[in-house]
This record gives C-alpha cells, structure tokens and sequence, in this order.
C-alpha cells in the first residue's frame, strides 16, 4: 500500500517522488530538499511539474538520461520563489504591475542559487528559462527559440499546464480541456504582440504541446478506468445495504419473535467491519453521496475527453 504524504512534515523529495526511480548521488538528493523551505503549494507544484516532464521527456522519446537532467531541473525550477514574498505568492487576484516584476525575480534568484552551489549548477537552467517564450515575449532575457534551451521549453508547458489546473482556495478551477486551449493558442504566432521579437512562432513549442494533449488523453483514460472501477465496488456496497434494508423492513412487519430474530440474523449476516442494525443507513448514505460524486466526475471527464480528442496544434 502507498504510504500517504504528510506534507506537514519533513518531505523528502528524493524518497517520495518520481526521482526514486533514478540514481541521484546522495550531494544531489540532499540539494533537492531545500525545496522544504517552499511553500505547500509550490513544494506540490514541483513534483506535479517534474512528474509531468518525465512523462512529457518519454513522449518526446529523451533519452534515459536527458530525461533524468530534465525531471532534476523541473523539481527546482521555482527554487527562487523562497525569496519571494507570501503577500505575493497567495495573494489573491491579479499582480500589480510591481509584484509581477518582483514576481518575476524568482528566475534570477533561482539561477544565483543553482550556480552557487556545485552540485545544483548543471541544472540551473531549469530556475532560469522556464519562463523564457519562444517568441522572445518571456522573462528574464527576452529569448527566442533558438537560445531557449530544449529542457526549458519542457518545463514551460509543464508548469503551465499544471499552474492553470491547479486548484487554490482563491483561484477558480480551469478544466483540463479549456487549459489545452490555452496551451494551443499559445503556440500560435502573435505578430500583433508587442513584446514579440520573432513573428513566426508562438510562445509555447507545439511539437511539446502536441505530446501533452496525448499524455493527457491517456491520463484521463486511466482514471476514468479507475472510477469505473470505484463505482462498481460502490454499486456492490450499495446493493448490500439495500438487501440489509429489505430485511429491516421485512423484521419490523414480522408477527412474531421467531421472524423477528430470522430477519435480524440476516441483517447481521450481511453488514461487515463497524456497521450495525442502529447505523448502517449512515453508511448507505455515505456511499451514495460517493458514488453521485464520483458518477458526476467520470461524466466531467468524459466530456472533457470528447473535446480533447478533436483539439488541433
């Protein structure tokens, strides 16, 4: 069984993520817990990026080990944000004009913290061109294309696609599939923009997003199998309860003990682990709240699927 995080404690990077599946030297993994210094939700960020990279490096078939650069990279790219105020980080609607530059200096610290540390240099371009665009439009440097390194452009649409369907107790909830818009129309060239330094492309690589949209098509496919599978399992329980009811109903129309205690030893036969006569209709009701939730889930994700699948870069 999975052992369930704790992200109130101590959270080991290394141990409980996907970078256990590679051979980091022990320097390295040590580095990489200075992310404990970051806030829940960005600490949370990181993995989701880093996971989503490593995913998106096997989709652009990365080699083992670039795959590796690029998950180490991804995990550290928002190392700077330690450094950036938390009146910035939750505040709650839009950045003015100056907390966006302040905003934007997690880049550059990021990168100072990387390059001043032996062991985390090889990876600095991670803090440093995450948000750099491919038509010159992004921060820090204002690069195009061809001087934005490879891992980077990852990492861009993996921290933008999970920054948008994050949920934050002051942000509304984007779905998946109008996040996937988003991600297309970022790909587009914008010759009217006027940070736009090259008028051919966009800011996202459409070859990467064209790769997301595919992980993320497989992705919603698995966890439709697994609430299919839930709702089942829930069907079954809920189908038990009825039975116990019946025989409930069935005990208190009997005339006589004897019926009486028949229909109770049928109750008992089927209620299992904490349920009694006296409280198993408050499991029934959990159950069915459950399964309305989960049915309304999968219905979601149908329909998000629908669309998705006819979404074009």
């Amino acid at each position: 069984m999975k052992k369930e995080i704790n992200l109130t404690e101590t959270f080991d990077f290394y141990d409980q993520t996907y970078l256990k599946t590679y051979n980091l030297n022990q320097s390295i993994r040590y580095q990489l817990n200075l992310l404990d210094s970051l806030d829940l939700f960005t600490r949370k960020h990181s993995e989701n990026v880093a996971t989503i990279t490593c995913n998106l490096c096997k989709k652009l078939h990365c080699t083992k080990n670039f795959t590796e650069y690029c998950v180490t990279c991804a995990y550290i790219h928002d190392l700077g944000k330690m450094f950036i105020p938390q009146s910035i980080l939750q505040k709650k609607g839009k950045l003015t004009d100056e907390e966006f530059e302040i905003m934007k200096t997690h880049t550059t610290i990021g990168y100072k913290m990387c390059m001043d540390d032996l062991k985390l240099r090889p990876y600095a371009a991670g803090a440093y061109y995450h948000h750099e665009a491919l038509n010159g439009s992004g921060y820090p440097q204002g690069l195009v294309k061809k001087d934005i390194p490879y891992e980077a452009q990852i990492i861009r649409v993996a921290d933008e696609y999970d920054a948008i369907t994050s949920k934050r107790q002051y942000k509304s909830h984007i779905g998946i599939s109008d996040t996937l818009k988003i991600l297309i129309e970022n790909t587009k060239p914008t010759p009217d923009n006027p940070k736009s330094k090259d008028s051919k492309v966009g800011k996202n690589n459409p070859l990467i997003v064209k790769q997301l949209i595919k992980l993320v098509i497989e992705d919603t496919e698995y966890e439709i199998y697994l609430t299919q599978s839930y709702l089942k399992n829930l069907q079954a329980e809920l189908k038990r309860l009825n039975q116990v009811e019946k025989y409930e109903i069935a005990m208190n129309k009997a005339k006589n003990d004897k019926n009486k205690n028949y229909y109770l030893e049928g109750m008992k036969m089927l209620l299992v682990n904490n349920e009694t006569p006296e409280n198993y209709k408050s499991r029934y009701e959990e159950y069915q709240k459950a399964y309305e939730t989960r049915k309304a889930i999968i219905d979601n994700l149908y329909n998000e699927i629908k669309i998705i699948k006819k979404l074009k870069v």
